[in-house]
């Protein structure tokens, strides 16, 4: 069964849907604890859309099995591959989803606190756009917060998720936005760089 799944998937170069498919049908059709065994079995590959596929089954295991969460955090953020910190942020936001997002909060904050960027970065980038999930789109003063916090990151990847993520609530919350961005230390090299990516404005107000 393992080999054909991989066989199936390890072909697939573009494009995270057909695997995301795959998760969820194993995710379906097996319980939690088969669900469990064979996403830690597909982690031990070394090909990258095989791992991706573990990752998309321990998002939807997430909300029901704390070590499923765990390995994401722990595990999945050490992953050298890109794609799979792309998979990383869709599971995380599918954990959200499915605990629902203001009951996740604590975990949201707890991620974002985390010394490793791409288990910040899992928040910034899963959740967007936050303003159209639920509970973040009532209270988008709250996310707009919650993102902030690392726009000074040592991480230029993290730091660009953030300025993307604050630009995308701008199209809807324009004047908070404006608010939060006022309390920036331009004179910070690193809060600057992110403050282009929030912003479109960014020459016209650091000439003032």
């Amino acid at each position: 069964m393992i080999q054909k799944i991989i066989d199936n998937i390890s072909g697939i170069k573009n494009g995270f849907k057909p695997i995301e498919f795959e998760a969820k049908k194993i995710f379906d059709s097996n319980t939690l604890q088969d669900s469990m065994t064979l996403s830690k079995k597909l982690l031990e590959s070394e090909i990258y859309q095989v791992r991706c596929l573990a990752v998309f089954i321990l998002g939807f295991l997430a909300s029901s099995d704390l070590e499923a969460l765990n390995i994401l955090k722990n595990k999945i953020s050490r992953d050298l591959s890109w794609q799979v910190q792309e998979i990383l942020a869709k599971s995380f936001d599918q954990y959200c989803k499915d605990t629902g997002y203001e009951n996740a909060l604590l975990t949201i904050k707890e991620w974002l606190n985390d010394k490793n960027p791409n288990v910040c970065r899992a928040v910034t980038e899963g959740l967007r756009i936050w303003t159209g999930r639920p509970y973040f789109n009532t209270n988008p003063e709250i996310a707009i917060n919650l993102i902030s916090k690392q726009k000074s990151n040592e991480s230029e990847y993290l730091r660009k998720s953030v300025g993307n993520s604050i630009r995308d609530i701008s199209k809807k919350h324009k004047e908070l936005v404006e608010k939060e961005l006022s309390t920036w230390d331009l004179t910070n090299e690193k809060i600057r760089f992110t403050y282009r990516f929030a912003t479109k404005n960014v020459q016209k107000n650091t000439s003032n």
